[in-house]
C-alpha cells in the first residue's frame, strides 16, 4: 500500500516526482525480506503486488469518478494485475541468504546427526552473511537490470493490451527534469521508466548491503551504486548538451481558443447559438493580436453538430473562416455509411480547402465500449456516457497549412499520449503536433494536468513542438525539448477558464528524424524480449529444483 501511495504522489495533483526513486522499495522489501515461511510464497508475492497496483491506479486515476465510478473501480482491478506480475517476477529472482540456500541443498530429513551438530556449533570462521549475494556489485547490477527490463516491458504491454492505456508510467514522473528526459528521443518514456526502476532496486540493494557489511565488518567498493549515479549524471549531461542545440526553424503565429463550454451544453441544440457566439467572439479577440495570426485552433468537438453534415454548423464555420482569412483547425464529428467518427478539420482559403482527419485510436469506455455486444454488462456499467461506438479512422493524415513549410499532425484527445501513433504522422512529414481535446469531462480534477504530463514527451521523442487547444483544462504551447513555454491561465492562476492563448512557435524545417521516430518503442520491445528469454531459462531450472527437493 505504501508503494502504491508513493507512486500516486509522483503525479498531478501532488507532483512529488522525487518519490519515484523510492516508490517500489517498500514492495520489494515485502517481497524479498518477509514471508519466508509461507507455503505458497509466489502467491503471496502476487497479492502484494496486486494490492500495490490497485492502490496506485485507484489513486492516480481517481478523477475518473467524474465520469464513471464503476469504470474507476474496474480500471484499478484490471491494471493492478501488471504490478502483481512484476511482484511475482521479483520473487522469482529473490536473492537468498547463504544459510537458507545451504538448507535447501540438503533437506532436513537427509542431514546426518553430524551435520546438524555442525550447524549448531556454527564452526565456520565467518558468518553466513559474508557469502551473501548482496555484497556483489555485479549481482546487484544484474538484479536491477532484469527487474527494470521486466517493469518496462509490462508498461509497454499495458499501453496496447485491450486497446491500451499507458498513462503515468514511472518515467513520466520525471517530466519536470528537462536535462534527464532528453534521452526520450532514443528510448521514449520506456528508457526513463527503466532508469527509475533500476534506481529503486539499487537503492534497496545498497541499504541491504550496508546492513550486511555492518555485521561482517567488511567494506567493499559499491560499484553498483556508483555506476547507477554515474549513469544518471551522464544522461543529465547529455540532456544539457541537447538543450543548447539550435535547429533551422520558421516562426508561426498561432492562437488556441479555450471556450470552456460545460459538458452538459456541448452537444445540446438549445445552446447552439450561445456556443457559436462564444467561438466567434474568442476568435476575433485572437485576431486582434499582432503580428497577424497564421493559424487558429479550436478544441475537440467544438461545434454542437457535425460541420460537414449539419447546414447551420457548416455555414457558421465557413462564414467565419471566410471573414478571418486565417487557417482554422477544429475538432468535430464526422460520419459516412460505415459509422460516426471523432474528427479534425483544417479549413483554409475562406472555406475553399477542407482537410479531414478521422481519429485512429479510440478511448475504451469513452468513445467505444469493448465487447458491447458480446459482454452486455460492460455497456450497462458505462450507461448513457457512451450510448454508441465511434468508428476508427483508416490512416494518419497530415494537414498542410497555407504556409507550405508547416505540416500538422492533428492529434485528437488522448492521441497525443501515444508515442507509436504520433511518430506515424512525423514519418509522413508533420513538423508541428496539434492536439485538440475536451478534458472538460473530468471537470476541475487532475485529469487534464496528467494528460499534459504524458503528452509533452511526444515533443522530445520526435523533436517537434506541440500546440494544445482544450475545451477546458490545459491549453498551452510546448517546445521540442518538452518545455511548456506558455499556458492559458486566469487571473487566479487557474487553467479552467475561458480565453485565448496567442504566441509564436518555432517550427523545425530541417526534416531531421530522431531515433525514436524511426524505430518507435524498440527499447521497450528489447526489454520484453530479454525478460521472456530470462523466464525461458529460469523457470525450467526452478521446476527441476522443486522436483529434486521433493
Amino acid at each position: 500500500m505504501l508503494s502504491g501511495a508513493l507512486a500516486v504522489s509522483c503525479f498531478a495533483p501532488f507532483e512529488q516526482g522525487w518519490a519515484c526513486w523510492i516508490a517500489l522499495t517498500p514492495l520489494l522489501a515485502a517481497v524479498w525480506f518477509s514471508g519466508a515461511g509461507s507455503k505458497r510464497r509466489w502467491l503471496r508475492d502476487l497479492l502484494l503486488g496486486y494490492v500495490a497496483g490497485v492502490v496506485f491506479f485507484w489513486g492516480v486515476f481517481s478523477w475518473l469518478h467524474t465520469v464513471t465510478v464503476p469504470g474507476l473501480v474496474l480500471v484499478g482491478l484490471y491494471m493492478g494485475v501488471y504490478f502483481a506480475i512484476w511482484s511475482w517476477f521479483a520473487g522469482l529472482v529473490r536473492p537468498e541468504s547463504p544459510a537458507r540456500a545451504e538448507k535447501k541443498k540438503t533437506p532436513t530429513a537427509q542431514r546426518s546427526a553430524f551435520n546438524l551438530e555442525l550447524e549448531k556449533e556454527d564452526l565456520p570462521d565467518e558468518p553466513p552473511e559474508a557469502r551473501s549475494p548482496w555484497l556483489s556489485s555485479l549481482h546487484n547490477l544484474w538484479l536491477a537490470f532484469i527487474l527494470a527490463a521486466a517493469w518496462t516491458a509490462l508498461e509497454w504491454v499495458r499501453s496496447w493490451m485491450f486497446s491500451g492505456w499507458g498513462w503515468n508510467g514511472l518515467g513520466v514522473a520525471l517530466h519536470n527534469i528537462l536535462p534527464l528526459i532528453q534521452v526520450a528521443e532514443f528510448t521514449g518514456v520506456a528508457g526513463l521508466t527503466f532508469l527509475v526502476v533500476f534506481g529503486n532496486v539499487i537503492a534497496i540493494a545498497t541499504v541491504r548491503r550496508f546492513m550486511i557489511e555492518t555485521k561482517v565488518r567488511r567494506r567493499r567498493p559499491h560499484y553498483d551504486f556508483t555506476l547507477t549515479m554515474a549513469a544518471i549524471v551522464g544522461l543529465c549531461g547529455y540532456g544539457i548538451g541537447q538543450l543548447r542545440v539550435e535547429r533551422e526553424t520558421v516562426p508561426l503565429r498561432v492562437a488556441a481558443v479555450q471556450a470552456n463550454v460545460p459538458r452538459d451544453e456541448k452537444f445540446n441544440a438549445e445552446f447552439q447559438a450561445k456556443t457559436f457566439a462564444q467561438f466567434d467572439r474568442l476568435t476575433r479577440l485572437a485576431l486582434a493580436s499582432q503580428p497577424p495570426l497564421q493559424l487558429i485552433v479550436w478544441p475537440e468537438s467544438s461545434t454542437p453538430a457535425p460541420v460537414l453534415l449539419d447546414k447551420e454548423n457548416y455555414r457558421f464555420v465557413m462564414d467565419l473562416s471566410a471573414s478571418i482569412k486565417t487557417d482554422l483547425l477544429l475538432g468535430t464529428i464526422d460520419a459516412d455509411k460505415t459509422g460516426d467518427y471523432n474528427a479534425a478539420l483544417l479549413v483554409s482559403n475562406g472555406g475553399e480547402n477542407i482537410q479531414v482527419y478521422r481519429k485512429l485510436h479510440l478511448v475504451p469506455f469513452g468513445e467505444y465500449v469493448p465487447g458491447r455486444h458480446t459482454v452486455p454488462l460492460l455497456a450497462r456499467i458505462v450507461g448513457d456516457q457512451v450510448p454508441a461506438d465511434f468508428t476508427r479512422g483508416k490512416e494518419p493524415v497530415v494537414f498542410r497549412l497555407t504556409n507550405e513549410k508547416v505540416r500538422i499532425a492533428p492529434l485528437i484527445c488522448f492521441e497525443d499520449t501515444l508515442g507509436e501513433l504520433t511518430r506515424q504522422f512525423v514519418l509522413r512529414g508533420a513538423n508541428l503536433l496539434a492536439n485538440v481535446t475536451n478534458d472538460g469531462w473530468f471537470l476541475r480534477s487532475a485529469g487534464s494536468r496528467q494528460h499534459l504530463e504524458n503528452a509533452l514527451f511526444r515533443c522530445i521523442e520526435t523533436r517537434r513542438p506541440m500546440l494544445r487547444a482544450a475545451n477546458t483544462g490545459v491549453t498551452c504551447f510546448v517546445n521540442h525539448f518538452g518545455r511548456v513555454t506558455q499556458t492559458l491561465l486566469d487571473a487566479r492562476g487557474s487553467q479552467f477558464t475561458e480565453g485565448v492563448l496567442t504566441g509564436t512557435l518555432s517550427i523545425p524545417v530541417d526534416g531531421e528524424m530522431t531515433f525514436y521516430t524511426r524505430h518507435g518503442e524498440l527499447f521497450a520491445k528489447v526489454c520484453g524480449g530479454l525478460t521472456i528469454l530470462f523466464l525461458l531459462i529460469r523457470l525450467p531450472f526452478l521446476v527441476r529444483r522443486k522436483i529434486a527437493a521433493k
